[in-house]
């Protein structure tokens, strides 16, 4: 459900979502058709996904486009009233060969959409998608996202509207091109699972987990503030396990292979580091990220603390582990399909 408050201000509303057609996208376009919005604008390049999409959400408006083009968002923009901000070039490997590509969509991107929600007069709240990979960088997908953070979380320094702010989360189970489909695909071929690490810790978070998260931001946005949901977590063993229990025939059983870490891997996430907690604000579902030009000092999180997938709750047994991954909708349907 959408948060009562936050519904009303939805209904009879315009809203785009950027990126529209990948995981996210789609299950925030399920999610906020319950608040019967005026419009849904998805805006994408790829016209093959848009089709595609299309099926399944007939009423909902496709607009082809990229957010590196600012005349095209400009359009794409008129009469919008909430923007849910999600295109992004994200595959670490690939992002490392093509370092500029990266860093037009995801940095010059991202202000184009800051500049386009503006100058549109009619935006009330933008809301835009980070990842872990942003906190203490280590490769340039994690750059370009850090730089994203700062370019939406900055546009209200001077000016208090609309509201712009961010979502921050590890990587979502299920969605296209995480963890769980490449070790099912693995399963399938009849190939072992490869792991990078076993100890390797990761947080477990799923697509409606990612959809309240953002709902909850766009709720209590403010200007400049970074949300984290807190998640459970997990070893890379334990999910690969739960993974053969729930798609191999022969379930634990199944072979693994040690393939080592890949450059610019981290051992564990971060979702808000040390630097950060002095200024946050610690609920009992979230962590909210103050911006460092609009801090409440009353907020007592101790310093050199961060807040880790290894430090969070731990799933401890491979049940657990299964059991979370079998719940997703997502999951669920890619199982059916085996």
């Amino acid at each position: 459900k959408i948060p009562k408050g936050k519904a009303r201000e939805l209904r009879n509303s315009v809203v785009l979502v950027t990126g529209g057609t990948g995981s996210f996208g789609r299950k925030v376009v399920e999610r906020i058709q319950s608040a019967r919005p005026a419009e849904i604008r998805v805006y994408s390049r790829d016209e093959q996904k848009q089709w595609e999409m299309r099926q399944a959400f007939p009423n909902v408006h496709f607009v082809i486009g990229d957010v590196r083009d600012p005349n095209a968002l400009e359009r794409a923009m008129s009469g919008v009233n909430f923007v849910f901000h999600a295109a992004a070039l994200k595959h670490v490997p690939e992002i490392e060969e093509f370092p500029m590509e990266a860093i037009k969509t995801n940095v010059l991107g991202s202000q184009n959409v800051c500049d386009a929600a503006r100058e549109a007069k009619t935006v009330k709240a933008v809301v835009g998608l980070s990842t872990d990979k942003s906190v203490k960088p280590v490769n340039t997908m994690g750059v370009t996202k850090a730089l994203m953070e700062r370019i939406i979380c900055n546009q209200n320094r001077n000016e208090d509207y609309p509201v712009f702010c961010c979502v921050r989360y590890g990587n979502v189970l299920c969605s296209r091109g995480s963890f769980v489909p490449l070790l099912k695909s693995q399963i399938e071929a009849g190939l072992p699972v490869t792991l990078t690490d076993p100890g390797m810790t990761r947080f477990l978070l799923t697509l409606q987990d990612a959809t309240d998260l953002v709902l909850y931001a766009l709720t209590y946005g403010m200007g400049g503030e970074v949300f984290v949901k807190k998640s459970p977590g997990c070893t890379i063993a334990k999910l690969a396990d739960a993974c053969k229990q729930l798609y191999s025939p022969m379930g634990l059983k199944h072979p693994s292979q040690l393939v080592g870490v890949r450059a610019g891997e981290k051992r564990h996430e971060v979702l808000v580091n040390e630097y950060e907690v002095s200024r946050s604000i610690e609920t009992e579902s979230h962590y909210i990220i103050q911006p460092e030009y609009k801090v409440d000092r009353t907020t007592l999180l101790p310093n050199k603390w961060e807040y880790t997938s290894e430090n969070t709750h731990q799933l401890e047994s491979v049940d657990e582990v299964a059991d979370l991954i079998g719940s997703t909708p997502e999951a669920n349907y890619v199982k059916k399909a085996a």
